[in-house]
């Protein structure tokens, strides 16, 4: 197909367990898609895009946000720009490298150079729940275990919490900040927060968090103390399909007058034992729960989640 009218939507990270997921919603519907790498050598990384539907509209283009320049490069010629590109990273051992720097300030220099980007009509960011609250999968202190989280709820943060969810939590600051100080853009600005995600690798990658913890919590493994200390709690996840991840960033994109928004992009919620049990092919001992409300995305965007048992039993 020609790709002379077509808009260009960059997706960093789009090689990744979501943003893979992405980048196929944009091809299938026939947008050209820039997907950054931070080595596009590495054909491994990104190989298993080139196998999508429409690939031949897919561009693979180098970037790394710890530099302006190449940022601005990237960005050149797209109307949309979704940010999926931070590091989920558990086992961590110096925060401030692996995560807070190329998490938040990562953000910010893209920001900066959004500010100036011709043309660029949307900007999407694919957050997580930790930027409402940073002691996710628990309650935040001072709420009742009934409490069903919205976005009408102040965001939560606990400095004792794990380097990986404040990391997401200061990043989302940093765009809400932004927002409020730039009130004349010329783009819109939305955030997509999706609970714990779930669902089918679009590639055989071995390096990804998410696929891991699937793996981790259907054979009960325990590597580091974080994990280690779900199983004793059960403590109860709420739980989204990759998919649904996917066209809530794609309806983020192609809709209007959404500037501002952080939507929560979450379905039922179950214990961890219950969620090894569906891992496993066998019924969940107890039934579904809601503890993160997806009532405002699915007003906005239109989403029909995947059911977790649909998911799960699905892997």
């Amino acid at each position: 197909m020609k790709t002379e009218n077509m808009k260009t939507v960059g997706i960093i990270g789009g090689s990744g367990f979501i943003g893979s997921h992405i980048t196929k919603r944009f091809l299938e519907e026939n947008f050209k898609v820039k997907v950054s790498s931070t080595d596009v050598s590495n054909r491994s990384k990104y190989g298993h895009l080139l196998d999508l539907k429409n690939a031949e509209n897919l561009e693979i283009v180098p970037l790394d946000l710890r530099e302006i320049e190449t940022i601005k490069a990237f960005a050149e010629g797209c109307k949309t720009i979704v940010h999926s590109g931070t590091p989920f990273q558990l086992d961590v051992q110096d925060p401030q490298t692996e995560l807070f720097e190329p998490t938040v300030k990562g953000t910010e220099n893209f920001l900066e150079v959004a500010h100036n980007v011709a043309g660029l009509e949307k900007v999407i960011f694919v957050a997580s729940v930790a930027a409402w609250n940073t002691s996710f999968p628990l309650s935040p202190q001072g709420y009742n275990s009934n409490h069903i989280f919205s976005e009408k709820d102040t965001p939560y943060h606990n400095e004792k919490d794990h380097p990986y969810t404040q990391a997401k939590y200061f990043a989302d600051q940093a765009v809400r900040k932004f927002t409020d100080e730039n009130r004349d853009l010329p783009f819109e600005i939305v955030t997509v927060s999706p609970v714990m995600v779930m669902g089918k690798a679009l590639s055989d990658r071995q390096d990804s968090t998410s696929v891991g913890m699937q793996h981790l919590i259907k054979n009960k493994i325990a590597p580091n103390p974080f994990i280690e200390s779900l199983f004793p709690m059960d403590a109860e996840f709420s739980l989204v399909d990759v998919r649904d991840v996917a066209e809530s960033v794609f309806q983020a994109a192609v809709k209007t007058n959404l500037h501002g928004k952080n939507y929560l992009i979450a379905n039922e919620s179950y214990k961890i034992s219950d969620i090894s049990l569906m891992l496993n092919n066998q019924p969940p001992a107890s039934f579904a729960a809601q503890t993160y409300s997806h009532a405002l995305v699915k007003n906005d965007l239109g989403i029909s989640f995947i059911s977790a048992k649909d998911t799960l039993n699905d892997l």
